[in-house]
Formats: structure tokens, sequence, C-alpha cells
């Protein structure tokens, strides 16, 4: 009896998928894991909502303006830390609801707009706004 052979044709040769899919699905489940679901502390900032329109000014506000050096301004005059956390009280028992706009250059350090935020939060203002430039359009 004559059996017959199987023949292939060359060059054709039969992937097995199963090996990369198990790796994939394996490193799908390592990013998953290893994936950071908390919430950075920071500071709670209540901000005024805003439309499309410019932000209107509120009686009472303060304008903190901090330079590329880390200087720090209140209503153009220099001052410290200290004075604008004592400046921040003074206006909270004039009017709770009064608001603080930061004025931050691009260049001043994250640490010092972070600083008078936390003041202006420890002294009891909850409303804070950061001043920015609307985008040139090219």
């Amino acid at each position: 009896m004559r059996f017959r052979k199987h023949r292939h044709k060359r060059g054709v040769i039969g992937l097995d998928m199963t090996p990369m899919i198990d790796c994939v699905f394996n490193l799908l489940i390592f990013f998953a894991l290893s994936f950071n679901f908390g919430v950075a502390p920071g500071i709670k900032v209540k901000l005024p909502e805003a439309k499309a329109e410019a932000l209107k000014k509120e009686k009472k506000e303060m304008t903190v303006s901090i330079s590329k050096e880390g200087t720090i301004s209140l209503d153009g005059k220099t001052v410290t830390i200290d004075d604008l956390a004592k400046e921040f009280k003074a206006l909270y028992t004039i009017n709770p609801e009064a608001m603080v706009i930061v004025q931050g250059d691009e260049g001043a350090l994250h640490g010092k707009v972070v600083k008078v935020m936390d003041a202006a939060k420890s002294a009891g203002l909850n409303k804070l706004a950061i001043a920015t430039r609307p985008a040139e359009s090219k």
C-alpha cells in the first residue's frame, strides 16, 4: 500500500499567535496594576465662574504680582509673605468674599505662587484667580 505524503508549500510557516497575545495581556495587567490612582495633595481653591466674556472686578479685590526674580508686590508695593498674610487677614475681616488675583510671571518659581495662594487660603479667602493673557492667534 502506498501512502501519500502531504506536501507543504515552501516558505509558508504557520505562526502561533498565542505567546504574543499572552505577552500583551501581561503587559496590560502590569500597567493597569502599577498605575497610581491617588490624587496629589494640593490646595482646594474655589474659583469664580467665568463665561466667554472677561472676568468682572468685584468691589473688594487684591492683586498680588510675582516677578521673575521672585519679588512679591501687593497692589504695586513690594511685600514679604508675612506682610501679605497680614494683609489677607485684614481683607478677610472687611470682606470674606473678597477675591485675590495672582499675577505670576511666566518665569516665576512655582513655589512662590503656591506660598501666596496658601497665605490667602490660610486667611480664609476662598476666591482665588490666576491672571492670564489671551493667546496670540497665528
